[in-house]
C-alpha cells in the first residue's frame, strides 16, 4: 500500500518538476559563479540574532532566510539575497516577499501562493529527495529538513568560497515529532521575534535530519576547497568550525560591488 502511495505521489511531483525545468530553471543561470571566490554571511532566524549588531553586515554579501525582513526596520539590516521554501512561511508572507528589493528564491511547488509575479522572485525546483546536494540549482534543489540547506546549495552555485553562518541556533523551545504541523500558542521563543509564528501554523524542527544535511553540505564545500564556518552566538550546532562573530567580520571579504 505504501509503495502504491509513493508512486501516486511521485507522478505529480515529476510532472511539476518538468514544468519548472521548461519555464523557470533557465532564469537561475544569471547567478552561476556571480560571486566566485567571495565570502558571504548566511542569516538564520534564531533568537541569537538579537545579540548581534546586524547593521555591520551591510558591507558584506548576505543571504537571509524566511521572515528575516522582520528585522530590517529595527536593525537597519539590508540583505542581498533571500530564500524561502516552507509552505506555511510562503503563505504567511507573500506580500512581504513581493516587496523585497533583493532577489528572492522561492519554492516552485508553492508558487501559486503568490498573487502576482515579480522579476525579483526566482522559483527553485525543490526535489523530494532530502539527501542530495545540488551543486547546479538549475537541475533542482533539496530542502534537507531546513531552509539553510537550500540556501547553502544556492550559495555554492553562486560561487561563494566561504559561507559564515549566523543565527543558526539549532535549538528550539518546542519539542515533538519532526515536521508535525502545529499552531504556535503564545510568544515564539525559538525565533528572533516573539511574533514570528505566534498564532500561526508552523512545522516542528527536524534537528537530526538537518544535521545529516549539514554534513552533506560540508562535504561538498570541502571537496571543492570551500568552507562553511559557524559564527552563531552560543549556537548548539557542532558540525562546522566555530568562530566569534567579531572574528568573522575581520576575516570575511567585503562586497566588491554594491
Amino acid at each position: 500500500m505504501k509503495v502504491l502511495k509513493d508512486i501516486l505521489s511521485f507522478i505529480p511531483r515529476k510532472i511539476k518538476h518538468r514544468k519548472w525545468l521548461k519555464t523557470e530553471a533557465f532564469r537561475l543561470n544569471v547567478f552561476h559563479d556571480i560571486h566566485k571566490g567571495e565570502d558571504c554571511f548566511l542569516l538564520g532566524n534564531g533568537p541569537s540574532l538579537n545579540k548581534m549588531e546586524l547593521n555591520l553586515l551591510n558591507d558584506y554579501y548576505t543571504i537571509g532566510l524566511n521572515k528575516i525582513f522582520l528585522l530590517f526596520e529595527k536593525t537597519g539590516l539590508n540583505i542581498d539575497y533571500h530564500v524561502c521554501v516552507n509552505r506555511f512561511v510562503i503563505e504567511q508572507c507573500t506580500q512581504d516577499f513581493l516587496k523585497m528589493k533583493c532577489p528572492s528564491f522561492i519554492s516552485y511547488k508553492h508558487r501559486n501562493e503568490l498573487p502576482e509575479s515579480s522579476d525579483k522572485i526566482y522559483f527553485i525546483g525543490d526535489i523530494h529527495s532530502k539527501w542530495k546536494f545540488f551543486e547546479d540549482i538549475t537541475t533542482g534543489i533539496s530542502q534537507g529538513s531546513t531552509v539553510t540547506y537550500a540556501a547553502l546549495q544556492i550559495a555554492f552555485y553562486m560561487g561563494f568560497k566561504r559561507v559564515f553562518l549566523i543565527g543558526i541556533d539549532h535549538n528550539f523551545a518546542q519539542k515533538g515529532k519532526p515536521h508535525k504541523v502545529e499552531t504556535m500558542k503564545g510568544d515564539d521563543m525559538s525565533h528572533f521575534d516573539p511574533g514570528y509564528f505566534k498564532g500561526m501554523k508552523w512545522q516542528l524542527p527536524d534537528l537530526q535530519g538537518s544535521e545529516r544535511a549539514y554534513r552533506m553540505a560540508k562535504s561538498h564545500y570541502e571537496n571543492d576547497n570551500r568552507q562553511i564556518l559557524d559564527a552563531t552566538v552560543e549556537g548548539k550546532l557542532d558540525i562546522f568550525t566555530k568562530l566569534e562573530f567579531e572574528e568573522a567580520l575581520k576575516i570575511a571579504g567585503k562586497k566588491t560591488r554594491k
